[in-house]
């Protein structure tokens, strides 16, 4: 399958659009046709996984054209090898891609191998970029540990402060690194705010949207340059496989890809098979998400054993006004703080029956985890409390199961606190 661009994807490779002045399908309709051929191999429904390390050549002809069409950079109509593409993983790609209104999308081979690529391929020696200091820890970590090895400096903001992200801007800024929400406190980005700052000082921007999705925000068409995704979380969605996507503009993946052939954190075709059907039924999967995220958030804030909530659904989130304005749902995640201590939020943890304890989230299973514990028990406490990783702090990763039942095993283990 040869790589496409949106429209081609929205409209050429499926069928269900003929005329310019058909109605855009939603992004429901999106998530189980885009990025697929109308009539695939074999006659069959879904994508194959097509499971091979090596593709041939029926003659020395196919393979100088081949040659040719990839020295001057063209998009090949067909694969080489296995660590360069796979029908299967571009099937993948172009449906994310399309799901964010991109041009182009890339697999890679976790989440961290999105974020790594990417800082890798868009910074050099000498540079300086601008992370906000709530991105995942082993973002911070890789930028911290890893990126000043090759003279690479970086300066950390805090979210929200636009004009402190201004203000750290230098001569050799090459780029604006942050996340929405974020982990764990749900914190959300003005888009378009951010893109404009970028803009106005030719600065790239990427953006982890892995606990919006797609389906509740689109940062491209706010001007975000890039988009990253863990992938194993929600757009996968069965805590089963292993993923992470980076989504821009052609010129962005081109290099991306170029690189990937070099670095080798590549998706395998099976893997690429799991997450196209995982994103059939994203939409479905979010709406019970979103819907059960707002319903316990409220719950819990209600709770007079809950000392406070953060979930950008509610007024009392601090970002509100703004994830309101560019989100079309809020997720299923929601961090709280139990009104008790360490060994009694341990106790609430216990007493659950639904929510598995486990360091993940985005799944069909509800999953809770005690950050202090799980993510930073290695860490100093003053560290950690300066960060807002109390003992009573607690995340809380919603299913798809039923609302009702997830809140009343909510209340009852509420009970043990």
């Amino acid at each position: 399958m040869s790589h496409q661009s949106q429209s081609d994807v929205v409209v050429g490779s499926n069928g269900y659009q003929p005329q310019e002045s058909a109605r855009q399908p939603s992004q429901l309709t999106q998530a189980v046709h885009a990025g697929e051929e109308r009539y695939i191999s074999h006659h069959s429904v879904t994508v194959p996984i097509v499971q091979t390390s090596t593709y041939t050549f029926k003659d020395t002809a196919a393979l100088i054209d081949f040659v040719e069409s990839h020295m001057f950079w063209d998009v090949p109509e067909r694969e080489e090898y296995g660590r360069y593409g796979n029908p299967t993983v571009r099937a993948a790609e172009a449906k994310i891609a399309a799901l964010d209104k991109a041009e182009d999308a890339l697999l890679t081979s976790s989440g961290m191998a999105a974020i790594t690529s990417t800082l890798l391929i868009m910074l050099s020696t000498g540079d300086h970029f601008i992370i906000t200091e709530d991105c995942y820890r082993r973002t911070r970590a890789f930028c911290r540990t890893f990126l000043t090895r090759f003279g690479i400096e970086c300066t950390t903001v805090r979210p929200g402060d636009y004009d402190g992200i201004e203000a750290a801007i230098q001569p050799n800024t090459r780029l604006i690194f942050s996340e929405s929400p974020t982990n764990p406190f749900m914190r959300c980005l003005d888009y378009a705010r951010l893109a404009d700052i970028a803009k106005r000082h030719k600065i790239k921007t990427a953006v982890d949207t892995t606990f919006g999705t797609p389906m509740n925000v689109r940062p491209i068409e706010y001007g975000i340059d890039l988009v990253i995704h863990s992938v194993t979380k929600y757009l996968a969605g069965h805590n089963d496989l292993l993923a992470g996507c980076v989504v821009g503009n052609f010129e962005i993946t081109t290099a991306l890809r170029q690189s990937q052939g070099v670095l080798g954190a590549v998706v395998d075709p099976h893997c690429g098979y799991l997450i196209l059907r995982g994103l059939k039924t994203l939409g479905l999967r979010m709406r019970q998400h979103n819907a059960s995220g707002l319903a316990v958030a409220r719950f819990l804030e209600d709770h007079t054993k809950v000392k406070r909530v953060w979930y950008p659904g509610l007024e009392s989130h601090p970002d509100h006004p703004i994830a309101a304005q560019t989100m079309e749902g809020f997720g299923g995640v929601i961090s709280f703080e139990i009104d008790g201590d360490g060994p009694a939020t341990s106790r609430f943890i216990d007493s659950c029956r639904i929510p598995r304890i486990g360091p993940s989230l985005g799944g069909v299973e509800s999953l809770i985890e005690q950050p202090a514990i799980i993510s930073y028990y290695d860490t100093d406490p003053d560290v950690r409390q300066s960060l807002g990783i109390s003992d009573e702090l607690v995340r809380l990763s919603l299913g798809i199961e039923e609302t009702a039942d997830l809140i009343a095993d909510l209340a009852q283990a509420l009970d043990a606190v």
